[in-house]
């Protein structure tokens, strides 16, 4: 069976016609409903029933989870039509728009990987004792409570939970696993009569825990510490907010579904080679500080990795992608909105990226308070702003987009935006790639309905399909066409090699380093190749050049040429002076021979001058003929045999 859109006109304060939507968009339709949420209840759990439902109001998703659940069947899938597209002050038409947004809802999106993380709800309660005692009574009955306090208190009587006194010194892990070192630990010494005492101090104490309560106020113990699943920092100051935080602490115990954002592919991976650093930029980005170093590639951790995206957008060579979802799924959602909103009649849509907690509340605002959306601006939720690189904004050009805006959030992080943007018009132009960053939503709808002059779209759209790097250079076609190189910022992950012909030797050591293989040796003569098209811009081959010959050009060089391998250097082979096969570099050997001929103990005769000008056969076979051959020996003693020994002790 296929998936029918339950529709419904929200007591009709929006225009819905089924006729044409199912005209637009291919798929079957119900009839128009005007209250499924309320007088029409039983359209809705029928709907549910049949087990093929796209109920298109999001609203009220709660309401329709229930039904289902009265049912025993499966949650149904939900999407939004009204505050996208139907509450809208533009007298345009929206059904090119609500044909777009129908048709990326009946997509197939692969759900995201996960493990489960266990936490037995062991805490850690962090501050002077004035503030932590109060938590730690509230949660001692639910979670295993330590307190550790940082100011000179006593110790106090028994309280139903452990205290200790110290300084928290480091602390590594996220829920469910955080690993803690504690100096000048002491414990509560329970003996003797009187007041409790503490223990000496002694430092490099080390624990465990599944969850910490931070309550110092002081330097996080994370970086981005809002990010670290299990690491809850109040202010604690504000009541309210360390009452949220013992809270949501209570509820951290049980087992937990973990999303792996990314996937990691070593082997293309550009970050080392032979000991020399290459590309850092998911190091630099990373808020949660979950990549690190390991050898020639980088290593992810997933329980500390947070799923911004930013790495992913900022890699080169896609050794790191996001996959929740991955770059293929946004890809064809972005290709399925411009196609079918022209499909639908629709000429020149504009994207607007936002992600799927306040860009969503954003949009509903602006539908329900202000004008709502333009009928042209088609809304795109995304899970990680910041993982929407510049390979998906010209996909979304490439499309059929005319421009592209993108929503920030205020938890959105921006290093990896400020650099993806700058590159993204500097391929597809200025005024095509827009950032706003707005709260209100008057603001939102003011800056999209503004009378700006705006590009035009692509006169031939194209299917963004491959990688990262191949959306790109398609897109840049379908913008500029084939004859085009475009000058990039300096950071940009595309460009050309300079060698410096008179500092480069050929020795070649770029190309062993070269880790995507953009740079290549020719096996038949002294030559250095290089393939436009591959150069990630790492900086390995400039770092490990022994002559500094190495620069680099930022550039995306759409013609065909980048496609295949140029010469960047090539020399007279040296021919061996016995056999003739050519065995290295002309003038490398000529620098030898002038250096050592008659100079060096070991080439001191004319004869020993002529090993450098051979082959290594050559050489071999010289050496071994010659008076004072380095490979003669005397005669090699006889093998002893058993007879041998016996006839020795028969002798004694």
């Amino acid at each position: 069976m296929t998936k029918q859109l339950i529709l419904c006109n929200c007591a009709g304060s929006q225009q819905l016609d089924k006729d044409a939507l199912e005209a637009a968009t291919g798929l079957t339709c119900s009839a128009v409903h005007s209250g499924l949420c309320t007088t029409q209840t039983d359209a809705t759990a029928q709907a549910i029933a049949s087990g093929e439902a796209i109920l298109c109001c999001r609203q009220e998703q709660r309401l329709f989870a229930e039904l289902a659940a009265e049912l025993d069947l499966p949650e149904p899938p939900v999407t939004d039509l009204r505050d996208r597209a139907g509450w809208s002050d533009d007298p345009a038409s929206k059904l090119p728009k609500m044909a777009a947004l129908l048709a990326e809802a009946t997509l197939d999106v692969p759900s995201g990987k996960s493990l489960d993380l266990m936490s037995e709800g062991l805490c850690l309660i962090v501050g002077p004792s004035d503030t932590v005692m109060t938590a730690a009574d509230k949660l001692k009955d639910i979670l295993g409570v330590t307190v550790l306090l940082t100011d000179d208190a006593d110790a106090p009587d028994p309280t139903g939970y452990d205290v200790i006194r110290g300084q928290l010194k480091r602390a590594t892990g996220a829920l469910g696993g955080f690993s803690v070192q504690i100096d000048a630990l002491q414990q509560v010494d329970p003996s003797g009569r009187g007041a409790l005492t503490w223990t000496a101090p002694r430092d490099g104490a080390r624990t465990e825990c599944d969850v910490i309560l931070d309550l110092t106020g002081g330097t996080p113990l994370f970086p981005a510490p809002q990010k670290r699943e299990g690491y809850l920092r109040p202010d604690p100051g504000s009541m309210t907010a360390v009452a949220d935080a013992i809270l949501e602490a209570s509820q951290l115990i049980g087992t937990f579904e973990k999303p792996l954002y990314v996937a990691v592919e070593p082997l293309i991976c550009a970050h080392s080679r032979a000991q020399q650093t290459g590309c850092t930029n998911c190091l630099d980005v990373c808020p949660t500080g979950a990549i690190s170093p390991a050898g020639e590639h980088v290593t992810v951790d997933p329980m500390i990795c947070a799923g911004c995206g930013a790495c992913s957008a900022l890699c080169p060579s896609g050794a790191i992608s996001y996959d929740a979802p991955s770059p293929a799924t946004l890809f064809r959602r972005i290709q399925t909105l411009a196609a079918t909103f022209r499909k639908a009649g629709g000429t020149a849509p504009r994207l607007l990226v936002c992600d799927d907690t306040h860009g969503q509340q954003m949009i509903s605002l602006a539908a329900r308070y202000s004008r709502g959306l333009p009928a042209e601006v088609i809304p795109l939720e995304v899970p990680a702003l910041s993982g929407f690189g510049h390979a998906e904004m010209l996909a979304a050009l490439a499309s059929g987009f005319a421009d592209v805006t993108i929503l920030l959030s205020p938890t959105t992080e921006r290093d990896a935006l400020d650099r993806e943007i700058p590159l993204a018009r500097a391929i597809a132009g200025e005024n095509r790639v827009t950032l706003l960053d707005v709260a209100d939503p008057d603001a939102l709808c003011d800056a999209l309905y503004t009378d700006a002059a705006r590009p035009d779209p692509v006169a031939e759209p194209v299917l963004p399909m491959g990688s990262r790097r191949q959306v790109t250079r398609l897109a840049a076609k379908a913008l500029h066409g084939d004859d085009t190189i475009l000058p990039l910022p300096d950071d940009a992950p595309y460009g050309a090699v300079l060698v410096d012909t008179d500092a480069c030797t050929l020795c070649l050591s770029c190309v062993s380093l070269c880790p995507s293989g953009a740079l290549v040796e020719n096996p038949d003569k002294p030559e250095l190749r290089f393939q436009e098209d591959a150069c990630l811009q790492c900086g390995l081959c400039a770092n490990i050049c022994p002559e500094d010959a190495i620069a680099y050009e930022p550039r995306l060089n759409l013609r065909d040429e980048a496609m295949g391998q140029v010469v960047l250097n090539e020399e007279e082979p040296a021919q061996c002076i016995e056999c003739g096969v050519a065995f290295g570099v002309k003038s490398t050997i000529d620098r030898i021979t002038e250096k050592l001929a008659g100079k060096h103990s070991m080439f001191g005769n004319e004869s020993a001058a002529r090993l450098i000008q051979m082959c290594d056969d050559c050489r071999v076979k010289a050496q071994f003929h010659s008076k004072d051959n380095p490979f003669a020996g005397g005669e090699r003693p006889q093998v002893r045999t058993t007879d041998d020994y016996f006839s020795k002790r028969r002798d004694h």
